[in-house]
């Protein structure tokens, strides 16, 4: 009555009828290194091993040993190294694997790689396949799928302590509890409908799903409800440079980067497409965007179509670092926030921008560059603004106060990755769960033990519900979904 891993069940069956196969791949990268990983599954994963290092040798599960590596066919030895023998099912991918740890040398990779080939039976794997085996013989779920495919492109640590404690499980056990409430909700529902009328049911069993649910639904709410956070520490927080032309965007990329990543004239409006460069700021990820200078009025048609493309960054960025031209904040005489907001409702107009445009759930920061023309007193006197950072782009003598300030900004936007209260990572998990949480308020807005409406209607309401959560974590599944989670693997994982 209830969904199961039935589907996943006969798809595992049906996959490795089609694929029975043991497959082999490099697991660590290729190039020249001490030591390279080659990985083999699958049912004849100990002959292989036996044809290689010889039939005289036994192995003990997960014992490294050291042997030396033969062509079956001439006994010439190619390489000696450490194998592992790991028997199904408790190995990574629940088949029985083993691994050929040997040096690092193109050609001695390249030589293994083609005795392996040469094995009958054997054939080698596409990208993804040794963890699709594992999910589809129960070794892991989706969520930890995901995680698992996110530390491997973590690039920061913020990055790797969330993605770590997905694979571990984190998501998968939180998704798991709701799914297990939900069939619970709907199970009592349908004995509801099945045994009411033989008094055998409890009357308050209405009342009791009612509330679990309501319980279930303000959870999912919240953790949907989560400002992207986890979405954000994953992909990058998108961080649009903004301003009008010749303020100093370009030159502050590439103090940011340490590098020259944008080019820097005198000519007003040299940046006409958009830049992008990724970096780390206190272990967080930073997607930084140059754009095009910011005008109300050019007769230039290819800067037009980069101040276009400059508004649609600022419009899908969660952070807009507003640059601000300090010898215009003083000719205006700005030494209040009172006078800074009466200045920006003015420079908006003049940058043909909305106030709306920078208002939340996007955070924005001004920066006033070019602080090197201002004399000793209006600095001090414009350094008094709080909502105002001050810096100078030929020097990094004053950039300490904004770094400081924009890491508190990211750790602020990101949070910090915690198992007691994992966060939403995917933005396919987040439209699934909406979803569920559609399908539990038609459910309660639908049926009510006093009117007593079409129940079997409203199960179906759970029962749907229930599918949502069973999509994300693998219970239930399509072909298209596993092919889109899996392609991001490299061949050996």
């Amino acid at each position: 009555m209830f969904l199961s891993r039935k589907i996943v069940v006969v798809a595992a069956r049906r996959y490795m009828s089609e694929t029975n196969a043991t497959i082999f791949a490099l697991s660590s990268a290729y190039g020249k290194s001490g030591v390279s990983v080659i990985r083999v599954s699958g049912p004849h994963t100990k002959e292989a091993l036996r044809a290689i290092v010889g039939k005289k040798y036994d192995f003990q599960a997960r014992v490294a040993y050291l042997r030396a590596l033969y062509r079956p066919e001439t006994t010439e030895m190619i390489d000696k190294g450490l194998v592992l023998w790991f028997p199904g099912p408790s190995s990574y991918t629940g088949e029985d694997c083993c691994e050929f740890q040997v040096h690092g040398s193109p050609a001695v990779i390249a030589a293994l790689l083609e005795i392996l080939g040469k094995l009958p039976g054997l054939r080698h794997a596409v990208p993804g396949e040794f963890t699709r085996r594992a999910f589809l013989n129960n070794k892991l779920d989706l969520t930890e799928v995901d995680g698992l495919a996110d530390l491997i492109h973590a690039e920061t640590e913020a990055q790797r302590k969330q993605a770590l404690m997905q694979s571990s499980g984190s998501l998968s056990r939180l998704y798991g509890n709701w799914r297990k409430v939900l069939i619970r909700c709907a199970a009592h529902l349908e004995a509801y409908i099945d045994f009411a009328e033989d008094e055998n049911i409890e009357d308050d069993v209405i009342t009791n799903l009612t509330k679990d649910l309501k319980a279930v639904r303000e959870q999912i709410s919240d953790h949907v409800n989560d400002q992207r956070r986890g979405e954000m520490l994953r992909d990058g927080v998108r961080t649009v440079i903004a301003g009008a032309p010749n303020v100093g965007k370009s030159s502050f990329l590439n103090l940011m980067c340490q590098r020259e990543v944008s080019i820097v004239t005198d000519i007003a409006g040299t940046t006409r497409d958009i830049i992008e460069s990724t970096h780390n700021f206190g272990g967080y990820p930073v997607r930084f965007t140059d754009t095009a200078g910011l005008r109300l009025t050019t007769q230039d048609q290819v800067e037009l179509e980069g101040i276009k493309r400059a508004k649609n960054c600022i419009q899908q960025a969660d952070v807009v670092i507003l640059l601000l031209d300090a010898w215009e904040l003083n000719k205006y005489q700005v030494h209040s926030k009172q006078i800074l907001d009466d200045y920006l409702k003015k420079h908006y107009q003049e940058l043909d921008l909305l106030e709306s445009t920078l208002s939340a759930p996007r955070r924005v920061q001004y920066v006033a560059n070019k602080i090197d023309l201002l004399n000793a007193e209006e600095l001090q006197i414009m350094k008094k603004i709080p909502e105002l950072i001050c810096i100078s782009c030929k020097g990094d003598g004053e950039l300490k106060q904004f770094l400081n300030t924009f890491e508190n900004l990211l750790k602020d936007l990101c949070g910090i990755p915690l198992a007691e209260a994992p966060r939403l990572s995917h933005v396919r998990y987040r439209q699934l769960l909406e979803q569920c949480v559609h399908h539990i308020n038609l459910f309660l807005n639908n049926y009510s033990p006093e009117i007593y409406k079409d129940m079997a209607i409203s199960a179906q309401k759970l029962r749907q519900a229930i599918r949502c959560i069973e999509i994300i974590t693998g219970h239930v599944s399509t072909d298209n979904i596993l092919d889109v989670v899996f392609k991001d693997f490299c061949i050996g994982k």
